[in-house]
Formats: structure tokens, sequence, C-alpha cells
């Protein structure tokens, strides 16, 4: 239901709440002027404007949430929850934290019960207001964020990932490699991997944290990790007996000789970094629509970073350009280039198809 329906259905005491908050000016003890004065004030595009400018990190995190999550209604514990996350557990011992930033979203006219027996204790947000939040949210955001000269040169790795996992195949089906104790290749066999593949990466150095980021990201570097937690994700792969096979199915994906799974690929790397990184299906849209051009990196850095929760030893900064940048340009998403003002990005056709929000937040 959009705004003026959800109006309707509220009681007079959430709508002179409102009106209050807003100071409109009207007849408090009639429904109908409190409704028509609080649809004029929200329906302003200064003021979204104005509210987006004035709104904390919090409000916005909280906000950001609402609008890219797919569920029609949200109970008061998911609201809290996602309270929660929005303020990076600032105050986990003061629920009434939590409980503040959603009553003030209820009393903003952000949030209203359900108008059935079944909704009437559950929470919806006007699906116009969504809409044009998200439109306010994003020019927020495209004036933090600078255009940057286009490179002399850039690195766009296209298909290159479908490639390299077939490359992976057919190593493991050759060589059919060993595993350690840990259930992880022997670096002979991991710098061999790396020499047959497109993009090599270095391997990763004894020591430090390594968790989070799908089970292989503890033994392997980003990209790889990726590759070999998808196609044991997809049963091409088996580590019985400390040897890495391949099953009946990798060898049938290997003699077919082709491998159309980057759309595959993408979807299950958002699935696989969401314990860490969240929002990442709004940070990828953020990224899409403010790197229609080319960017300077830092600036995008700047202008979607503050929405990454850091995660243990991984500050936003970080997590931006190593787990997130990084792997789309892995996955053809982005291209990557050095311009006179330092590193910049672009986004690709295939990944702005890729980031469209009926794919995202489907």
């Amino acid at each position: 239901m959009n705004l003026a329906d959800m109006l309707t259905y509220a009681d007079i005491g959430q709508l002179t709440a409102i009106a209050g908050r807003y100071q409109c000016q009207c007849k408090q003890n009639s429904k109908h002027d409190l409704i028509q004065s609080i649809l004029v004030t929200l329906g302003s595009r200064d003021f979204l404007e104005s509210y987006i400018q004035g709104s904390s990190p919090e409000e916005l995190r909280f906000l950001n949430t609402l609008l890219f999550d797919g569920r029609s209604h949200f109970s008061l514990e998911d609201l809290l929850a996602a309270a929660r996350q929005a303020t990076f557990d600032a105050a986990p011992d003061k629920q009434g934290n939590y409980r503040e930033l959603v009553s003030r979203f209820k009393n903003g006219g952000w949030l209203f019960n359900g108008a059935s027996q079944q909704t009437r204790y559950l929470y919806q947000m006007p699906g116009d207001l969504k809409a044009r939040f998200r439109e306010a949210l994003g020019r927020h955001i495209l004036e933090k964020v600078d255009g940057s000269p286009e490179p002399e040169g850039y690195r766009s790795e296209g298909d290159m990932l479908e490639s390299d996992l077939l490359l992976i195949l057919r190593y493991i089906g050759e060589n059919e490699p060993e595993l350690n104790q840990e259930g992880a290749l022997y670096k002979r066999y991991q710098q061999g991997l790396m020499k047959a593949l497109h993009i090599p990466e270095p391997l990763l150095s004894k020591g430090g944290w390594r968790f989070g980021y799908g089970r292989a990201g503890e033994h392997y570097p980003p990209r790889l990790a990726l590759l070999y937690d998808y196609a044991r994700h997809r049963h091409w792969i088996s580590e019985a007996g400390f040897r890495l096979r391949l099953t009946a199915a990798g060898v049938a994906v290997l003699e077919a000789g082709k491998c159309k799974d980057l759309m595959q690929l993408f979807s299950f790397w958002l699935r696989l970094y969401k314990g860490a990184i969240p929002n990442l299906p709004s940070l990828v849209y953020w990224i899409s629509t403010s790197a229609d051009r080319w960017v300077s990196v830092p600036s995008l850095v700047r202008g979607v970073g503050w929405l990454v929760k850091p995660f243990y030893y991984d500050d936003a900064t970080s997590i931006m350009e190593g787990r997130v940048l990084r792997m789309m340009v892995h996955l053809g998403m982005l291209r990557l280039g050095e311009s006179s003002e330092g590193p910049a990005v672009m986004m690709t056709s295939w990944g702005t198809q890729a980031a469209a929000p009926k794919k995202l937040f489907q």
C-alpha cells in the first residue's frame, strides 16, 4: 500500500504524532485535515532531501535496510534486529535505544501497523515512500562521489571467472591433488593451480585471521576461494580421502566445455559474504548507481562506506576495497583503472544489468 492508504487506516493518535513532529498546520481533531496536511508535507522533495541531510548515520542505515528488504511486513523483533545492525551494536545492553529508533520511524510516518487482523501487530513501509526515499538517498550518496578522468588503460575481467572455473575443474581432474590435514591443497598444488589460471593471485601467507567469507577463504585468496566454494556448492568436486577429485557432475561440466554461470556466481557471492557484510546487495546497488561513469575509488568508499559495519579486524575501507570492489572486478561487474588522480572504477554493462533491483532483491 501507499502512504495515503496507510494514513487512512492509521488511528488519530499516530496521525497527531506525525503532524506534530512536522509542525503541520491543520485541525488536530479532524482526521481528514491531518491526512491531507501530512501528505502535502511528506510529498515534498525538499522535505525528503532535508530529512536525509539531517538524519544520523544510524537512522540512514536503518532506512537503507527497510528500503531494500523484500518483505512486505516486519515484526517488532525484525525491526529491533535491523536497528541494532544499523547502530553497529554500539549499545547491545540498551534495547531501549533500538526501540527508540523504531519509534521515531513510526512517529515519523515511515512505519505503520498492518490493516488486517493478521497484520495488525506487524509493520510495513508505504511503497511510494520507499521509491522516493531510494531516489533521495541515491542523490545524497552521489553528492559524495567524485568523477574521475578516464584512465589511459583499465582492467576488465569480463567472463574470465567462468573460464577459470573450468580450468580449476580441469586441473583437479588431471592431477587429483592431495589435501592436508586441514582440508586444504598443499602449497605446491596451489602454485600449480595459479599458473593454470587467467587471473592468478598471491597465495596466503601464514598467520592472521581468515573467516567469515566462505570456508575456502581460510585457505585460499578471495577469487580462488569463491570459485572453490562454488564448485563444492554445486557438488562438482569431492574432498573424500584427502584427495580432491571431480564428481560425475563435475566431469559432465568439464566435458561440456562451457560454463555459463556468471549470474549464479554473483548470487552465490552475495549469499557467501552475507554473514560478514549483511547489506551487501544494497552496497552493490549504490555502487552501480554511483559508478555509471568513471569515479574515484576513495570518494566511492567515502560515499558508500558509512553503510559498512566493520567485521572483526576488517574496517569499512578494507571491506569496501578488498571484499566488495575487488570482487566486483573479478565478477566482471566493474572496470578498474588508474587515472591521473588515482584509482578509478566504472560499472560494466553486465554489472549494471546484474545490479538491477529486480535481480538483487527478488
